[in-house]
């Protein structure tokens, strides 16, 4: 089997990228959302929920309420969550995880790459996404 052939895409200068908001890129068909998160690691995700379809870089990323004992209200992982706009589904940035509903998918994520103070997205030469990542019904 031969590995397909990946291109670089720009998205920006390292420096211009703010930890907790999505820079989007389209290019094609592709839909992606660049973001670096608190620990300075730069994640690429695909502007698609797995859920319904909305355009998840337009959630908030934050932390979340993980469960805990009675009486007990715990905020963790500030910056490490990111919250799906249309049904509040929220997804581990880190893993692309769903967190509390164990829904079957995931996030999908890009690998980036930093070179000379500027990010790259790598994709498959000629890749597309296969579904529209701008549904406007939730």
């Amino acid at each position: 089997m031969a590995i397909p052939e990946r291109e670089e895409i720009l998205v920006g200068d390292a420096a211009e990228l703010v930890e907790g908001k999505f820079k989007i890129i389209k290019q094609g068909t592709l839909n992606i959302g660049v973001t670096r998160l608190r620990d300075g690691t730069i994640r690429a995700v695909r502007n698609r929920c797995p859920h319904k379809g909305a355009a998840i870089c337009k959630g908030i990323i934050g932390g979340t309420w993980p469960p805990s004992a009675p009486g007990d209200l715990a905020y963790d992982r500030e910056g490490e969550i990111l919250v799906c706009p249309w049904h509040g589904f929220e997804y581990d940035l880190k893993t692309g995880d769903e967190l509390y509903r164990k829904v079957p998918t995931r996030l999908r994520f890009y690998e980036v790459i930093e070179r000379e103070r500027k990010i790259y997205l790598l994709v498959a030469r000629g890749a597309a996404d296969t579904q529209d990542s701008d549904a406007s019904a939730a």
